[in-house]
């Protein structure tokens, strides 16, 4: 028989683990990694448009994907077209951002799967006499590490050609030349953190879950079980 056991930190650390796992999938697919230098507006732009701004826009470039504003067009918001500017794996622009690519997405994977799987820990405490919690907690420390070593990488890759149209001849590795982080990059990290926050906080959910106050109602025959 399933007994549903619901506890504060428990849940917290689910829903933790799911909001790190979407964080983490949003900046991966994101273009704004880089935030490139201003590009002005041409005279034909300004001559056809019907409305709008005549300042410079920023083209944004992430690891396989870019946003830059269509041409001859009305200037506004709509006309900038977001897409991959890779349409298979060795077209990324460069091979650091390739392994980038690589070792987010094991990370993002790892975590998709810990919180598909934190939903059912309510229910399910233990498989083969493990606790899930425990499990969980270390999958999600390892995909924290490849995170960590696709997020070092990344700034590798800022001397590639691609790079360079975006930021400017004075862009190389670990210079950004006329380019600027975008809010992808800094969720990447923060997602990171918060990895390794879940990783330590899984073990609290476990101790919660598996406290004598917990067992005791268990015994007496509860099948809900909620405590703070």
């Amino acid at each position: 028989m399933c007994h549903v056991i619901v506890t504060c930190r428990s849940m917290l650390w689910t829903l933790l683990s799911i909001v790190v796992a979407f964080a983490e999938l949003i900046a991966f697919m994101s273009a704004d990694w880089l935030i490139g230098k201003a590009k002005p507006v041409s005279s034909e732009d300004v001559d056809n448009r019907t409305g709008g701004s005549q300042e410079p826009y920023h083209p944004t470039l992430g690891i396989y994907g870019r946003c830059t504003r269509i041409p001859h067009m009305q200037v506004s918001r709509r006309d900038t077209l977001c897409g991959p500017y890779a349409e298979n794996f060795n077209e990324i622009a460069s091979g650091f951002w390739q392994a980038t690519a690589i070792f987010l997405a094991v990370g993002i994977m790892i975590l998709c799967a810990v919180a598909f799987v934190s939903v059912f820990t309510m229910c399910v405490q233990s498989v083969m006499k493990k606790s899930i919690f425990n499990v969980c907690g270390l999958l999600q420390g390892i995909a924290g590490l490849f995170l960590i070593l696709g997020l070092m990488l990344y700034p590798a890759g800022w001397g590639c050609q691609k790079a360079i149209s975006y930021c400017g001849h004075y862009a190389s590795a670990y210079k950004l030349g006329d380019c600027s982080l975008g809010w992808a990059f800094y969720t990447a990290i923060g997602g990171t953190g918060l990895t390794f926050i879940c990783a330590v906080f899984s073990a609290q959910a476990e101790i919660a879950t598996s406290s004598d106050k917990v067992q005791e109602e268990i015994e007496e025959g509860k099948n809900l079980i909620c405590l703070l």
